[in-house]
């Protein structure tokens, strides 16, 4: 089965040899973007997780920062309380795109309400912030839906009650974050493509002006 991101950007089409030189090289192009891709959506795992990093048990004060992820209109805005300080378009999400993630390895952008539960400077995606999916509500619906079993289901609303990451080794899948490049292709973000495994990505610099605004325990809300 052909590999299903390669029709997000290249339409399907037989090679003619008869368009000449032309379509050769369009052809190689479009190879070398396929393979570029393929090296960034490897996983959207940082380097190491600290699943033990408390996070705030609340959302503190609504007039404290806080982060809007608009996945219709590919936009990330830092807000404090009901105003936008700053934004960052052209984001990437997830290949399958967002919504209500159900699966480890879906590759998509779940949406919701989340908490930062970790910060890695030393990614390989420059820096990623992980977010405390699962949270409770897709837990929940997990548990009803039988794709989880009680004490799963206790694993993580125990760690989410008490300020902590939850398990990121349950069948809903984890290691969920916003994050940048890094030494990725750059191109390969810049032409629009969602290219990760269910992260919202940033380009490297819009990341580096994100990050000080950043702290555990902020929330982050995906829509």
């Amino acid at each position: 089965m052909p590999f299903p991101l390669f029709y997000n950007f290249a339409p399907e089409k037989r090679l003619n040899l008869k368009e000449g030189w032309d379509g050769m090289w369009s052809f190689v192009a479009r190879l070398v973007l396929v393979g570029g891709l393929l090296g960034l959506i490897g996983a959207c795992a940082p380097n190491s997780i600290d699943t033990k990093a408390p996070a705030a048990a609340g959302f503190g004060d609504p007039r404290e920062s806080w982060v809007l992820v608009d996945t219709k209109k590919d936009t990330l805005i830092l807000m404090r309380g009901n105003q936008p300080v700053k934004a960052f378009s052209q984001i990437a999400l997830g290949s399958s795109g967002a919504g209500i993630k159900a699966k480890r390895g879906d590759n998509k952008t779940p949406v919701g309400v989340f908490r930062v539960g970790w910060i890695n400077d030393h990614s390989r995606f420059k820096t990623f912030i992980g977010l405390d999916y699962p949270n409770i509500d897709y837990a929940g619906r997990a548990l009803r839906e039988g794709k989880i079993d009680a004490l799963t289901y206790d694993r993580i609303r125990s760690a989410w009650i008490n300020g902590y990451t939850p398990p990121q080794d349950t069948p809903l899948g984890g290691q969920i974050g916003i994050h940048g490049v890094g030494s990725g292709n750059p191109g390969i973000h810049n032409a629009g493509i969602d290219w990760t495994s269910g992260c919202v990505a940033l380009d490297n610099r819009q990341i580096d002006a994100l990050r000080p605004w950043i702290k555990v325990g902020m929330r982050v809300e995906i829509r």
